[in-house]
């Protein structure tokens, strides 16, 4: 796809995750990351669509990401880029959420928005939507062929968008409410 060309990738150091609520320390190497999840645009589907890409499964977002020339992250990788070694509540930060740092149940919008609509909401490395509109789809499976999401979409509230928030979803789902970012080795 040409469309890799055409992303922008941000560079998050690697260091140690302590992750999930048990704070496991985990190494995660330095990673490029898509700054945003995939749009519709960025895939040539829809020229000035800068709405995330949704309703495909987990395996059409691999074999995606693959053409984009990375992978879907594992869900560490995925806490550590949102996290970071402060191992803050929020992608921006540890100050609560507000409809103007993520596109979340409350925020008033009901649908995904722009992946540009929420600055406010960065994490410190420049990375956009980390935190609602769309959950992410990982490489991280669970049990009973599902795949661990992160992020919370539009339709969540708002401690599901919080970085060590995880969910899972059926690798077969197609919803609305769930994309995926791309990583790569730098």
């Amino acid at each position: 796809m040409d469309s890799a060309m055409s992303l922008d990738w941000i560079e998050t150091p690697g260091g140690t995750c302590l992750f999930g609520d048990q704070a496991r320390p985990v190494t995660v190497p330095t990673l490029l990351w898509t700054r945003t999840p995939i749009t519709q645009e960025q895939l040539g589907d829809n020229p000035h669509q800068q709405r995330p890409v949704t309703d495909i499964d987990q395996a059409t977002a691999a074999h995606i990401a693959s053409q984009l020339g990375g992978r879907l992250p594992r869900s560490v990788e995925w806490e550590w880029m949102a996290s970071g070694a402060k191992r803050r509540v929020w992608p921006w930060g540890d100050a609560p959420w507000g409809p103007e740092m993520a596109n979340l149940q409350d925020s008033g919008h009901g649908d995904t928005t722009d992946v540009t609509a929420h600055p406010d909401g960065a994490t410190p490395d420049g990375l956009l939507d980390v935190a609602g509109n769309v959950w992410e789809w990982t490489a991280s499976c669970t049990m009973g062929d599902g795949f661990v999401i992160r992020g919370g979409s539009y339709a969540s509230p708002p401690l599901y968008a919080q970085c060590t928030f995880l969910n899972s979803a059926p690798a077969e789902l197609r919803s609305p409410g769930i994309g995926f970012r791309v990583v790569r080795e730098p």
